[in-house]
């Protein structure tokens, strides 16, 4: 793989300053040498020819913004990266080479909304948010093709194969799930891009989850799923905190010894607290003026 290189390209405006001296000097010595001999010499003849290599020498003046850095080719070979900003200056054969411009700035990209199962076979939409930024130049400009690219289509294979390895929604307390866990899928998913990022020198700052959503076509099947879901959970603390309360009534009737209630007793006293406390409708009050036993 080819690593980044820093170049130390100078400043260009000393550069600029002495090519601009020079042309002018040469033009001035030209018009001079023409003026004094009435002909053109062979000393004006090498002011003529030095305007040409002064302009060659221009050729290696470039530009380098902030947040963004140049990659420097002679030839086809990699010389290095000029990073600092300002007008610089380098060997003007590096312009005929090319010089890439490669932006370090922060940038964010939103895959797309994909249909894919989860784990269990449930059809969900998911997309998801990812922020990077180029780290190495020279991985970005020669190991892949288009960096951007990449990225883009790395992403959402990413996303896509997140999804399939957990659930949309957990049916266990245990159980890691896309929609109840989502700080842990966030940093799996910054890991997964990361990996698959690196050789093409960016570095994944965030990625998080943006979209998610059962399919439309299983969406209605899945809102009854996860209301009888509810309902179950419910039902299921309800009777655990009705039997406890059972249980303490019992306990503080036996022993305040308000009343003995023999096994048969008990067991209607139960049944009555278990369906006022359990029913999801008032219950009707019936005052016995009886005795105990009628």
């Amino acid at each position: 793989m080819i690593q980044e290189k820093s170049f130390a390209a100078p400043s260009g405006w000393l550069v600029l300053l002495a090519l601009i001296a020079a042309l002018a000097a040469a033009v001035t010595l030209f018009i001079v040498d023409v003026a004094s001999d009435q002909q053109l010499s062979l000393v004006g003849l090498a002011y003529i020819l030095a305007v040409p290599v002064i302009g060659f020498l221009f050729a290696g003046l470039f530009i380098v913004n902030p947040n963004q850095a140049r990659v420097l080719l002679l030839f086809g070979r990699y010389v290095g990266t000029a990073r600092h900003p300002g007008l610089r200056w380098a060997n003007p054969l590096y312009a005929l080479s090319g010089r890439r411009a490669v932006s370090l700035r922060v940038r964010n990209f939103e895959t797309a909304r994909s249909n894919v199962n989860d784990t269990e076979g449930n059809l969900i939409e998911i997309a998801a948010v990812v922020v990077w930024k180029v780290v190495d130049t020279a991985e970005a400009a020669f190991e892949v093709d288009d960096y951007v690219h990449y990225v883009n289509v790395q992403s959402e294979s990413a996303v896509r194969n997140l999804a399939t390895r957990y659930p949309y929604d957990a049916h266990e307390e245990a159980q890691t799930s896309l929609r109840g866990n989502t700080e842990e899928i966030a940093a799996q998913l910054q890991t997964e891009i990361q990996g698959r990022l690196h050789k093409a020198g960016v570095e994944v700052l965030e990625a998080r989850i943006t979209h998610l959503a059962y399919a439309p076509e299983i969406a209605s099947a899945m809102l009854q799923r996860q209301q009888a879901g509810a309902i179950i959970a419910a039902r299921s603390r309800i009777v655990d905190g009705a039997v406890s309360m059972v249980q303490m009534a019992l306990d503080s009737l036996s022993n305040r010894n308000i009343v003995e209630l023999d096994e048969e007793r008990k067991a209607a006293m139960v049944s009555n607290l278990l369906v006022v406390l359990c029913g999801d409708k008032a219950t009707q009050p019936v005052v016995n003026t009886g005795t105990l036993h009628q």
